[in-house]
């Protein structure tokens, strides 16, 4: 256990590959209840949304849900969220644990004048995520809801057993599975029925901590707060301009816009990096002996079996299968540019 963002959170339960390797090939269930849940509810909620975040919120219809980032002027961002609509004037905006006050302290300033209401609800409400190949036929049998046929990033709410609940076909380990809302009170009781008792714990689905968390969502190139992400770079710069509209006009496209007229300086690429020694957050890349970026994330793959890194790196080495060097000090690493993700789960048997 350890102090990540005020939260005292499990890194692993048995350990970080045998976790990662049980997500991959079975299901495994998750604490995520320090990440923030903020309502945001009022007349004006859907254009105030659209004004902050750099995805289309215009559009979004009740039980969809949106990944976006939220930013700066400058295009600097303060966070990435998922926005998931309840109805036109009720959302549900999930933020990064350690960035929860400034994300409500920037929901706050900007709803001023509006006809908006801001709810923090984090500390009211828990969030489980179940995660791997075989989360939606274990689902049935020990989640008392019809979850047939909720598609990807849709989600459904209500009352079972006289309990509330969200559940959201969303995560972030690059698997299918389901993140789940519900009052903080009744966790202990959802826990028996999805991992057995210590007495007789169930072998198909088991509990995975942060460190395998980590590990799942790199070989995904899912991007991580703080590594990927940050006040630092903008969301364009750090390869994620699929989240980003700039036909729109929201807080940061007028320097996105610019930057994408200028050209981008720099941008996120996946390296295969020789030998095993792994190439942590802020390890150099070089191109010959100039240094042309830096790793944000690393780690060898349990799933590939290779040795992973995503990086910055200067545009104009950030080509397919350009070579580089990863820069340890006294030592340095070949590396090669590949195609992100990493890893893609393998689409059903006959579809």
């Amino acid at each position: 256990m350890v102090d990540f963002a005020g939260w005292n959170m499990p890194v692993l339960y048995r350990g970080i590959i045998e976790e990662h390797a049980h997500t991959r090939t079975s299901c495994s269930v998750f604490d995520v209840s320090h990440m923030g849940r903020i309502r945001v509810k009022g007349r004006e909620t859907e254009p105030f949304l659209e004004h902050l975040c750099t995805r289309k919120i215009a559009g979004t219809v009740d039980g969809q849900c949106r990944y976006s980032h939220v930013c700066r002027e400058d295009g600097g961002i303060l966070d990435d969220v998922i926005a998931s609509r309840y109805a036109e004037d009720d959302w549900l905006v999930v933020c990064n644990a350690a960035n929860r006050e400034k994300i409500l302290g920037w929901l706050g300033k900007h709803a001023a004048g509006r006809q908006v209401r801001i709810e923090d609800t984090t500390l009211e409400t828990a969030m489980v995520a179940i995660q791997g190949p075989r989360t939606l036929e274990l689902a049935r049998e020990v989640v008392p809801i019809d979850l047939t046929g909720l598609k990807r990033y849709r989600f459904t709410h209500g009352s079972a057993m006289g309990v509330e609940y969200a559940v959201f076909r969303s995560g972030y380990t690059g698997e299918d599975g389901y993140e789940v809302v519900v009052p903080a009170g009744v966790v202990p009781m959802l826990m028996p029925p999805l991992l057995g008792t210590p007495e007789k714990p169930r072998e198909d689905i088991k509990p995975a901590g942060l460190g395998a968390r980590d590990t799942l969502r790199l070989e995904a190139a899912m991007p991580l707060y703080g590594q990927e992400l940050g006040e630092h770079v903008d969301s364009l710069s750090a390869g994620q301009a699929w989240c980003v509209d700039l036909t729109k006009d929201f807080i940061g496209a007028e320097a996105m816009r610019k930057l994408e007229q200028d050209g981008l300086k720099v941008t996120l690429v996946g390296l295969e990096l020789e030998g095993r020694r792994i190439a942590r957050t802020h390890t150099p890349v070089l191109a010959g002996d100039a240094r042309v970026g830096e790793v944000t994330s690393g780690t060898m793959s349990t799933t590939l079996g290779k040795n992973i890194a995503m990086a910055s790196v200067a545009v104009e080495h950030a080509g397919e299968g350009n070579g580089l060097l990863i820069d340890f000090g006294k030592t340095r690493a070949a590396a090669k540019v590949i195609p992100l993700p990493f890893y893609k789960r393998p689409k059903p048997a006959g579809k």
